[in-house]
């Protein structure tokens, strides 16, 4: 009787494993921004372990490569970023100093999103005098819905050429994402005509996709070069061009400094938006499809009595 009991012990403990080591995650997915990591979580499901180095509440060009973020990298099988140098200035030292040899540029594991949207905002020359100008152009591609899908189809191939034995799931979770996903770009579509050409004022030039996406009209940008901090003779100058081209919304992101939109709302009595501009930017904004829901809602709150 006690053998026999040992032997059961042994089979349930056996069990256990098995069904554990079944649900593990097959893929260590590591992403840069909130955006992607949802995206990977669409696609994925429980079979993808994944992490994202920022929030909504903060700037994506200013990451510290913290040695945190460097230990996460050491041990994954995929980094999905935006790309566009818009990380330039942390994730190539990540990865240097992970020295994880599934992750280097141009392998499998590495995957950059704008690398499956049509990209704006090439800059004509490069001249560093200017700002933070982008040389392959503006990254921000998450602003525009319609980018979401391209990348995660090129995203579902690349993960299945990582765990093929998964591939069959991940085409499944795609196919299921991109109906839902064309259900609510319709919806999107007809909710969103009473944006069009609507004239706006933003804080950074960050929301350019948004701006092709709906239609808006940008009178003009709070910082008088991008990645500089408005200054007061530029705030006065905005001030002023309102009195000729007025706009009807000023649009700042959640992770920015409010302070100089409030004062250019205050002075002028434009209504100002915060929109999240990707997820957790917001409480409203939890995943993909909030995140534009909430967006626009915020941006045709403004329009609409």
């Amino acid at each position: 009787m006690i053998l026999l009991n040992k032997l059961r012990n042994k089979l349930v403990i056996g069990a256990l494993i098995m069904a554990s080591q079944g649900a593990m995650a097959n893929l260590n997915i590591f992403t840069c921004e909130p955006e992607w990591e949802s995206l990977v979580k669409e696609i994925g499901g429980d079979k993808v372990e994944v992490f994202s180095a920022t929030t909504g509440l903060q700037d994506p060009h200013h990451i510290q490569a913290r040695p945190s973020l460097i230990a996460k990298v050491r041990k994954v099988d995929m980094v999905v970023c935006t790309g566009a140098e818009l990380e330039i200035g942390w994730l190539p030292l990540l990865i240097r100093r992970a020295a994880n040899p599934k992750i280097q540029e141009a392998g499998p594991g590495y995957f950059m999103a704008t690398q499956y949207a049509r990209i704006l905002g090439r800059p004509k020359t490069l001249d560093r005098s200017q700002g933070d100008v982008h040389a392959a152009g503006n990254p921000h591609i998450q602003t525009n819905p319609k980018n979401i899908l391209p990348v995660a189809k090129a995203l579902t191939v690349r993960m299945t050429a990582l765990d093929p034995e998964n591939g069959q799931l991940y085409q499944n979770n795609l196919d299921d994402f991109e109906q839902r996903w064309k259900q609510a770009l319709d919806g999107w579509k007809k909710l969103t005509q009473p944006l069009k050409n609507l004239p706006i004022v933003v804080y950074h030039a960050s929301w350019i996709y948004l701006e092709d996406y709906l239609k808006l009209e940008r009178v003009d940008s709070l910082e008088d070069k991008p990645g500089v901090p408005p200054t007061s003779g530029h705030l006065a100058e905005i001030l002023n061009k309102m009195k000729t081209h007025p706009a009807k919304v000023i649009i700042y992101a959640a992770y920015q400094d409010g302070r100089p939109a409030q004062w250019l709302s205050e002075q002028t009595g434009i209504p100002l938006v915060k929109l999240p501009f990707t997820i957790g930017g917001t409480d409203e904004a939890k995943d993909l499809f909030s995140l534009y829901d909430d967006t626009f809602n915020r941006l045709l709150k403004t329009v609409t009595p």
